[in-house]
Parts: structure tokens; sequence; C-alpha cells
């Protein structure tokens, strides 16, 4: 026998014996998944703490985990809609009623995130006295859409004055104060200071 051969058998029974040993160890135990109701219990328990990020991280865990559930997407919509977060509250809300469409909670994040967010762009664009045109049509018809559904003849009533007791003005006073008030009522028009 060479030196060669010799050298050779011996790596193989030294690989072997790696093998075999390799194989007699106990396999690493790999921790369980969490279930969604352990999840939803920590993602729950971190917001109730006040850390609302890390809640959102847990729901999207779960969300990711269990691809068909709708109860994180809830969380994220409304935990995002309470902070005024409210395009991420749509897109949460969006991911709800992929799983359930007639989930009146999402429609409704949906539906007043959308409004909020539309009166912050019109306010936008109020101050910066850009809303003209087609734009500006556009945003009448939807108010009187708003109006007609909502069953308002005001979509955003004017903020209402403390009572004053008669004694403190004259009956002339008041007089003018609930016609103007009528006049008001009767002309208005979200979209007059738009002009």
């Amino acid at each position: 026998m060479t030196l060669s051969t010799h050298f050779s058998r011996a790596a193989a029974a030294a690989s072997l014996a790696l093998l075999l040993t390799a194989c007699g160890t106990a396999p690493k135990a790999v921790p369980a998944a969490p279930t969604l109701d352990e999840l939803l219990t920590q993602a729950s328990q971190a917001a109730a703490g006040g850390n609302k990020e890390q809640a959102v991280t847990l729901w999207k865990q779960g969300a990711t985990a269990f691809p068909a559930e709708k109860a994180p997407w809830s969380y994220i919509a409304q935990t995002r809609y309470e902070s005024g977060q409210y395009g991420d509250a749509i897109q949460a809300a969006l991911e709800v009623l992929v799983r359930d469409p007639n989930d009146k909670l999402a429609n409704s994040i949906i539906a007043i995130s959308g409004l909020r967010l539309s009166t912050r762009a019109l306010g936008d664009l109020s101050r910066q006295n850009n809303l003209s045109g087609s734009l500006k049509t556009e945003s009448q018809e939807l108010a009187k859409l708003l109006r007609e559904n909502l069953g308002e003849s005001v979509l955003v009533p004017p903020p209402v004055q403390p009572p004053v007791r008669s004694s403190e003005r004259p009956a002339k006073a008041v007089k003018k104060t609930a016609k103007a008030a009528a006049s008001k009522k009767a002309s208005a028009d979200p979209f007059q200071a738009l002009n």
C-alpha cells in the first residue's frame, strides 16, 4: 500500500466519523410560530402601553403570517386613523375590504379619512388661492353630492355661537343677529371662501 492510498483511506474514515458524530447530536428545537391570537394579544398590550408602532409591527407580522385574516389590518386601520395618518388608515382599511367587502368599520374609515384628507387639500388650495376652473366645479359637485347623501343643506355648518342672555343686549341687536343668521343659512356654500 502506498502512502497516498493510506492517506486517502484515513481521510475518508475521519470524514465518516465526523458525519456519524453530527448525526448523533440532537437537533435544536425550532420555536413554534406564534398564533394569530398570540400576536394580536401582544400587539394589544403594546398599544395599551402606548407603544403604537410596536403594535403596528406585530399586527403586520400577523397579517403576513395569516394573509386571509382581516383582524390585523382592521387594527392597523383604526390605529392609523386615530393618530391622524389618514392615508395609511385608508390603505389598511382597503386591505380589510379585500378580505371582507361588507366590513362597515373599514368603509367608515375610508369615507371619513378621505373626507378629512380632502378637507385639508381644499383648505390648502384655498389658502394658496389656486382653486379655480374645473377643480372648483368638481369640488362643488362633490359637496352637493355629499349634502344630498347626508340630507344636510350645509356640508360644514358654521360654528355655534354661545347663547347670550337677553338682558345683556338690546332687542334691536337680537333681531339683527337673527336676520343675519337666517341670511347666512340660506346662502351657505362651503366653497364660497374658495374664490
